[in-house]
């Protein structure tokens, strides 16, 4: 049943996407959809021959397909830096951004390149760093910035005592965090865009549940084989239970790409509990309610990142910490 779901895609020719995680499970489903429906892909991918194989298996599926590889580790705000500069330069305006790329759960406390810890650094920060640096771009193309959360936003809450986690790590609830964080400055985003007039319209997304490599052997972040979970999922998956990498795609597509879809509202699928289904809006959940919380996490993050959002709108980035800036 979940294997023939579908929705439709509209037409994104010289559109400018830019995708994080695009090189496997359902970041490639959403790259091959997007290229499918002409968008101008901009795939930054941590491992260059993940990329390369993606690219080549989207171009064998649809030719033509124009797709660009770029160098990026969410986890080094350096390598930020690194893209939005390129990006900048080449100065074509992004019509939408899918913040999708992000680490699960290792299995003992690791950090970024800034001493962060790695899914709070590589699920948040270093998206809305991401984000921050390209303001000029998105505002130029009154960009489209969907942001992929997961279930584990649902539970948990902020560490605001201790955000990297650096007293007593608990991998799922660091996680959990990551995607709260993400969340909540998605829809802060949302806000400051709409009382600005930045132009920017800001949605939120969730897969389900479905099989992916989040769960993996993931040899980088120290796992050497794949959870049990994971095992559990696939089982689902196969009884039409829990999703597939293609329908856990849907819900970020249609935040991303459907004319209907409004400014900070959540998507997500419609069916089992919300693990699987057509997608649809959702209720956000409890822990993404406080304006209060999403404009402390806005804070945070300025404050951990070295970056500020320029409140005037005029769409350039100060940054008193390392002094980033990025000319409007």
């Amino acid at each position: 049943m979940a294997r023939t779901i579908d929705i439709p895609v509209p037409d994104l020719s010289g559109k400018r996407v830019v995708l994080t995680g695009g090189s496997d499970g359902i970041g490639l489903v959403l790259a091959r959809r997007l290229a499918q429906a002409g968008a101008d892909l901009v795939l930054p991918v941590r491992n260059r021959g993940k990329g390369e194989a993606a690219t080549a298996e989207i171009r064998a599926r649809v030719p033509g397909a124009r797709i660009t590889l770029h160098a990026l580790d969410l986890s080094s705000l350096a390598s930020v830096d690194d893209l939005a500069g390129v990006l900048l330069a080449e100065g074509r305006p992004i019509d939408v951004l899918i913040a999708n790329a992000g680490v699960m759960t290792p299995p003992e406390r690791r950090t970024t390149a800034e001493g962060h810890e790695l899914q709070f650094g590589t699920n948040h920060l270093g998206h809305f760093a991401l984000v921050a640096r390209l303001m000029p771009l998105l505002r130029a193309g009154r960009a489209r910035v969907t942001t992929q959360l997961s279930i584990a936003a649902n539970s948990n809450a902020i560490n605001w005592d201790d955000p990297d986690w650096e007293r007593s790590y608990d991998g799922m609830r660091a996680y959990s965090q990551s995607k709260i964080a993400a969340g909540l400055f998605a829809l802060e985003l949302d806000r400051r865009s709409v009382a600005h007039g930045w132009g920017i319209t800001s949605t939120l997304s969730h897969p389900g549940v479905a099989p992916t490599s989040l769960l993996a052997a993931r040899p980088e972040i120290g796992r050497a084989d794949e959870g049990r979970e994971l095992r559990i999922i696939r089982r689902l998956s196969a009884l039409g239970i829990a999703g597939t990498p293609e329908t856990a795609a849907l819900p970020a597509l249609l935040a991303a790409t459907a004319p209907d879809a409004v400014g900070g509202r959540f998507y997500g699928p419609s069916r089992f509990w919300h693990v699987s289904g057509p997608p649809a809006e959702q209720r956000l959940y409890r822990t993404l309610r406080s304006a209060e919380d999403a404009a402390r996490i806005w804070r945070l993050s300025e404050e951990l990142t070295g970056l500020a959002f320029a409140a005037d709108g005029a769409g350039h980035v100060a940054g008193p910490a390392g002094d980033r800036r990025a000319p409007a």
